[in-house]
């Protein structure tokens, strides 16, 4: 399905690594101009070599003033994808401060901040756009020691409803509308992210069976449902969060 995607322009955040890399890949490859964040230098410098038309910029996001100087002048983005985030796996009874703020800091906070940033672009431009959202299953259903990490999720969903719903009614009164869409995926074995969760071969084991589709999701598998939801394909959605889950939801 061709998504009509080329000529436009994206900022991926996360993009150094995993979901996010593979999203910036993707989004060259149908001939988006990409602008890849990220808060590691030689990450981006790996990505340039294999992207040669994409924008690196390197920031660290759980840095207000940073996030501002830095990306303020970015330019024009079209599509957004906020995908930067820590995990930092800790029991409950012994999370930490800085585990907390660095969580939310990372994970929410600045998806707030760097939403707010492009969508004000896009109507102070008037063009349509299309935000989307990196959650996890973990905001519908948690595992022990990610309390925080599932918090942040949960948040999220929230705050992509309440997105879409206040940037939406720009359609009419600006000639354009903005989506804002999260997706959802289970694990993804590939990424560094969830590799410590399932470094233990039974809990792997546990986890998967209860896949109804006995699998985990596969990093193209995330990568389509994001292009999708970044495509006028998806047009009449927002504020939805869509699965990538294997069907782990519904067991």
């Amino acid at each position: 399905m061709e998504l009509g995607l080329s000529g436009r322009r994206a900022l991926v955040t996360g993009a150094g690594k995993g979901i996010g890399r593979s999203t910036v890949q993707a989004l060259h490859a149908a001939g988006v101009e990409v602008v890849a964040v990220s808060r590691t230098q030689d990450d981006l410098d790996s990505l340039v070599r294999e992207c040669p038309r994409v924008k690196p910029v390197c920031v660290d996001l759980g840095d207000w003033e940073a996030t501002e100087q830095t990306l303020g002048g970015v330019g024009p983005v079209d599509l957004l994808v906020n995908n930067a985030a820590v995990a930092l796996p800790q029991p409950f009874l012994e999370v930490t401060k800085e585990a907390f703020d660095r969580s939310f800091s990372v994970n929410l906070r600045s998806v707030f901040q760097v939403s707010r940033m492009v969508a004000l672009g896009m109507i102070e431009r008037r063009v349509p756009g299309s935000i989307v959202n990196i959650s996890s299953i973990t905001a519908y259903v948690t595992f022990p020691n990610v309390a925080v990490y599932s918090s942040t999720k949960g948040a999220m969903t929230m705050l992509t409803k309440t997105m879409a719903l206040e940037l939406g009614p720009h359609k009419v009164k600006m000639g354009c509308w903005i989506r804002v869409n999260s997706v959802n995926p289970t694990f993804v074995l590939s990424t560094a992210m969830s590799k410590p969760s399932l470094s233990n071969p039974e809990f792997l084991r546990k986890i998967k069976e209860r896949h109804p589709m006995k699998r985990f999701a596969e990093m193209e598998d995330v990568v389509n449902s994001i292009l999708f939801l970044l495509s006028d394909r998806s047009a009449s959605t927002s504020g939805s969060s869509l699965l990538v889950d294997a069907g782990y939801l519904t067991s």
